[in-house]
């Protein structure tokens, strides 16, 4: 049986430490590309003159919230799930590297070769978007970094399963937690290196350097797939990538999951959580510059604090949740922290020292959460139905991860004077809201795990 196979595999400390060492590469590239746009806004506003494209904010908020578009309105992500859950972890993650491949190299086209003269008028209502003029390139921008969007949540739900598979009832929170520290480096890589890049090549520089990553990240995955493979001949597993009837989804079991109410409240906290911070981060660089005075070549390094200080924390508490549990009081606090972080920020008060010490803070919370939320969810959910619930925790968040950008680069716009000083006070109130939503779904979550015995804390 397929769950006992893996359950003799895991066994192997090297076996098991390999594989997380190469999907979490993988993943890491994808996270890469995921933020080396947010640090350009700056440049990607100047006016074509001064090298840059001439977007506004609200061109800028349509493509980074353009990742989730798919995901949303084509129920991509649940087809992901589906498909991982029936086809198995191997042919999942190939296709969401391939995807991810394909719309890096869309985004990069889009950047190095198209003029950013031609407009569209838009009308997308779901969107805010109105007979609303919109460039040529920033709409095949957004279409390729909606197609890597698809593989890219894909590939975080394919990975979550194999760390579930390969460290159940080992160190599970804790490879987690190392898996999401890595994730955060390519965070913080794009964050603090792309501006850089930028100016000393060219805008479209970065992409190139994320197409690169993603290519390399599909290499690893399928040296993966050829270890995994040949793990499971040697346990006597059949050859192939077939799943085993025990672990396979099948959709009458989804009531189950659907019917719990601990999994509707971390899928709603993980949407709130994730809309507040995520689409700050796209923001926050040229925050930096307009409200704190930062350099524009160093105003990315400020943002990239948040997730360096979560490549050391996130595997700490990971493995803090491992021996002590107390996992639903960890979220509230890890919300608490999140929500009077970006508090802070809406206040007219401040200095770059100030902001410094914000963004430690605001690590830490960036690593709290993650590192017992994702391990929370196998607790809630039987294994069958995990690539599923994954692919539902996901597309929820991606309905956030898409509209919040779209609003919040609305909102700027509005805000930005006619000397081009941009007024955030409104958009961190927006975010803070959202950090205020995300503690009340904590508090509620914990009560949820006394009455009905989840073991998360």
């Amino acid at each position: 049986m397929a769950i006992d196979i893996a359950q003799r595999l895991n066994q192997s400390a090297a076996a098991r430490w390999t594989v997380l060492a190469v999907v979490a590469f993988t993943m890491m590239t994808g996270y890469v590309v995921a933020k080396e746009m947010s640090p350009l806004q700056y440049l990607l506003e100047l006016p074509v003159g001064q090298g840059g494209m001439g977007w506004t904010s609200g061109e800028f908020g349509l493509f980074a919230g353009s990742r989730g578009f798919f995901n949303v309105f084509l129920l991509m992500l649940f087809v992901g799930g589906v498909i991982l859950d029936r086809t198995g972890v191997r042919f999942a993650g190939t296709l969401s590297c391939v995807l991810m491949l394909v719309g890096t190299g869309i985004d990069y086209y889009a950047i190095a070769v198209c003029s950013p003269e031609p407009t569209s008028v838009v009308t997308f209502p779901l969107l805010g978007l109105s007979h609303t003029p919109v460039k040529h390139q920033v709409l095949l921008a957004s279409l390729g970094f909606a197609v890597f969007g698809i593989g890219y949540e894909l590939c975080g739900i394919t990975v979550s399963k194999v760390i579930v598979k390969w460290f159940s009832g080992k160190e599970m929170a804790l490879a987690m937690g190392i898996q999401v520290a890595l994730a955060r480096l390519g965070t913080a890589l794009a964050l603090a290196a792309s501006p850089a890049v930028a100016r000393h090549w060219s805008i479209a520089t970065p992409i190139l350097v994320g197409l690169l990553a993603v290519g390399i990240g599909l290499v690893a995955y399928l040296f993966y797939c050829a270890m995994d493979s040949r793990l499971d001949r040697q346990s006597g597993a059949a050859a192939g990538n077939a799943v085993d009837e025990s672990e396979r989804f099948h959709f009458a079991d989804l009531r189950l999951t659907m019917r719990n109410p601990g999994f509707w409240l971390i899928t709603l906290l993980c949407m709130l959580y994730y809309s507040a911070l995520y689409p700050f981060l796209d923001f926050a660089t040229k925050l930096m510059i307009a409200k704190y005075g930062v350099d524009p070549d160093l105003a990315g390094t400020i943002p990239a604090i948040l997730p360096f200080t979560s490549i050391v924390l996130t595997p700490l508490f990971g493995a803090m949740y491992d021996r002590m549990g107390h996992g639903a009081t960890i979220m509230i606090v890890g919300t608490v922290m999140l929500t009077v972080v970006l508090m802070v920020f809406a206040l007219p008060v401040g200095s770059s020292a100030l902001a410094v010490c914000l963004m430690l803070v605001l690590g830490v919370a960036f690593s709290l959460l993650p590192a017992v939320l994702w391990p929370a969810v196998p607790r809630i959910v039987p294994m069958q139905q995990l690539g599923t619930a994954y692919s539902i925790i996901y597309y929820i968040q991606n309905i956030g991860l898409m509209l919040i950008p779209v609003v919040i680069g609305r909102v700027l716009e509005a805000g930005t004077a006619a000397d081009g000083s941009v007024d955030y006070t409104a958009a961190m109130w927006i975010f803070t809201g959202i950090g205020i939503a995300a503690i009340v779904v904590a508090l509620l979550l914990r009560q949820a795990d006394r009455r009905h015995h989840y073991g998360l804390d």
